[in-house]
């Protein structure tokens, strides 16, 4: 599950979100939800579209907020 968390650790910093194995799994579900893609454990298209939304600013942002909600 959510193999790309590793690369996320300034994302997660920025929201205030701190992953621990009880909410792994929601964080997971939200960015699948932010960015669109139906969810399912580390799909690499997920990854893909998280990569393109981290470059755009306003992208971004939509992802923060939808992991501060989580």
């Amino acid at each position: 599950m959510s193999c790309y968390f590793r690369y996320l650790g300034e994302l997660l910093q920025e929201a205030g979100v701190r992953v621990t194995p009880q909410n792994k799994r929601q964080l997971d579900q939200a960015i699948h939800a932010a960015v669109g893609v139906p969810y399912k454990h580390c799909m690499p298209e997920c990854w893909s579209k998280v990569k393109r939304a981290l470059a755009d600013s306003s992208k971004r942002a939509t992802l923060i907020a939808a992991l501060k909600r989580a």
